[in-house]
């Protein structure tokens, strides 16, 4: 069985190791958050520009639902309120 002196210096170089295994994950989730928090802009802006296109669309079914009801109105197709 080796001594407590021995064990020392058997553990701190495992907790040393352990440590840059830590470190190289740290350093990799940081770069990867880095390149996200990047095309954040880039998302946002795509995002806004579905939501507008999202609303022109809405605007025009409404009109659409608006000018189907006078025509069937006009064709008396329904009964007038």
């Amino acid at each position: 069985m080796p001594s407590p002196k021995d064990l020392v210096p058997e553990h701190l170089r495992a907790i040393r190791g352990d440590l840059t295994l830590l470190r190289e994950g740290q350093t990799a989730i940081v770069g990867r958050l880095g390149s996200i928090e990047s095309r954040m802009p880039s998302l946002e802006s795509s995002i806004a520009h579905v939501h507008e296109r999202v609303d022109s669309l809405h605007k025009r079914v409404d009109r659409i639902e608006t000018r189907l009801d006078r025509i069937e109105r006009r064709l008396e197709l329904v009964e007038t309120p």
